[in-house]
C-alpha cells in the first residue's frame, strides 16, 4: 500500500513538473477540478509556509515512527492505514529532500485544486485518507495487533470463547459419565462361568 501510494504521487508530480510547470492551468468539468503546478514550502495544504526544515524533519519522524510501528501488524485495516500514512510522508518527504531550493528545503509540489480549498497533491491526499481511516479503527476498537478492545475496556483476541467452550464441554462430558468426580460409571463384571453354568442347568 505504501509503495502503491509513494508510487502514483512521484509519478504524478513527473507528469505534472513536464506538462505544466511555467503553463496555463487546465480547467475540467466546469471549473470544479483545476489542474495547476504550483509549490508548496509549508506543510500539506499550504500550512505554515516559512518552516520548511522543521517540516521536513517531522517528516522523517513520522516516517521512521510508521516503520518502527509497521513490526507489530498484524491487522489488514491497519495495514492499509498505515501504508497510506507512510506513502504520502515519503512522497512529500522526497520533494523536501531532492527538490529546490536547497536539500531539506525542497518545496513540494502541488497541482490539485477544487474550489475554496488550497491546492493538494496525491501524497496529501493519502495522508488525510490515512487519518481519517486510523481514527474510525480507532473508535471501532480495532488495534494493530488484530485485537480488538471491547465495551469494558478488555481486549478480545477470540480466545475467551474458545476457553468458554472447553469449560462447557468438559462439564457436560462430566454429566454423562455419571460420577460427581467427573468419572463414567463402571460397567457391570459379567457373570462367572460357574454362576453361567448353574443357570444354564
Amino acid at each position: 500500500m505504501a509503495l502503491a501510494a509513494l508510487g502514483l504521487d512521484v509519478v504524478s508530480k513527473v507528469v505534472v513538473v513536464a506538462t505544466l510547470q511555467d503553463r496555463e492551468p487546465i480547467r475540467l468539468l466546469g471549473g470544479l477540478l483545476t489542474l495547476r503546478e504550483t509549490r508548496n514550502s509549508g506543510a500539506a495544504f499550504s500550512i505554515g509556509t516559512g518552516y520548511t526544515i522543521i517540516f521536513t524533519l517531522i517528516a522523517i519522524g513520522v516516517v521512521v515512527a510508521i516503520l518502527r510501528t509497521a513490526r507489530n501488524l498484524r491487522s489488514v485495516p491497519w495495514a492499509v492505514c498505515l501504508g497510506l500514512l507512510l506513502g504520502g510522508a515519503f512522497g512529500n518527504l522526497i520533494d523536501r529532500l531532492l527538490r529546490a531550493p536547497a536539500p531539506l528545503q525542497g518545496h513540494v509540489v502541488d497541482w490539485i485544486e477544487v474550489p475554496n480549498w488550497p491546492v493538494f497533491n496525491l501524497a496529501d491526499s493519502a495522508i488525510v485518507c490515512g487519518g481519517v481511516l486510523a481514527v474510525l479503527l480507532a473508535a471501532r476498537g480495532l488495534q494493530i495487533d488484530g485485537t480488538r478492545i471491547g465495551k469494558d475496556g478488555g481486549k478480545d483476541d477470540g480466545q475467551n470463547g474458545d476457553k468458554h467452550d472447553a469449560k462447557d464441554d468438559a462439564e457436560v462430558g462430566g454429566r454423562d459419565g455419571g460420577g460427581a468426580d467427573g468419572k463414567g460409571a463402571e460397567s457391570p463384571e459379567p457373570p462367572d462361568s460357574a454362576s453361567a453354568s448353574e443357570g444354564r442347568g
